[in-house]
C-alpha cells in the first residue's frame, strides 16, 4: 500500500477527511483519518474514521446504520487533506439526525439552523 506513503499525516498521524455526497457535491461532514482507517476505507469501500475524542477507529454507520459507501477518494495538492465522494446510505451523515453536519448558516451575525432534523437522534441511537 505505497499510496499511503504519499500522504502527509500530521504529528498525531492524522489527516482531515471531507466527506461529500457523490451526486450533489454537498459536504456531509469532516472527520479525521489515520493510516489504518484509510486502508480500511479503501479495502471495505466503506468510510472508516479515527475518533480523536474516543481514541479509536470507527466505521461510519456502525451505530446508526447510516453507512458511507466509498465512490472515490482524492488527495489534495499538498497531500494533507483527503476528500471522500460517498453514497450516504440512510440519508443522514450528522449525529443530530440531519443530512449534513453543516446545517447552520451565518445570517446577520447569528448562526441560524437552516436544515431540518430528518430523524431524532434518540431514534437513531436507541
Amino acid at each position: 500500500m505505497s499510496w499511503l506513503d504519499d500522504i502527509k499525516f500530521d504529528r498525531d498521524g492524522l489527516i482531515p477527511a471531507i466527506a461529500q455526497d457523490h451526486l450533489s457535491g454537498r459536504i456531509l461532514m469532516v472527520a479525521w483519518m489515520n493510516r489504518e482507517s484509510l486502508a480500511l476505507t479503501v479495502s471495505e469501500q466503506r468510510a472508516a474514521y479515527w475518533s480523536r475524542s474516543r481514541g479509536k477507529l470507527w466505521r461510519k454507520g456502525e451505530e446508526s446504520g447510516h453507512v458511507q459507501k466509498l465512490i472515490e477518494l482524492r488527495l489534495d495538492c499538498d497531500a494533507d487533506v483527503i476528500t471522500l465522494q460517498v453514497e450516504q446510505v440512510g440519508g443522514m451523515a450528522c449525529h443530530t439526525g440531519r443530512a449534513s453536519c453543516f446545517y447552520r448558516r451565518l445570517v446577520d451575525g447569528q448562526w441560524q439552523t437552516v436544515d431540518p432534523v430528518l430523524k431524532s437522534p434518540d431514534e437513531i441511537y436507541s
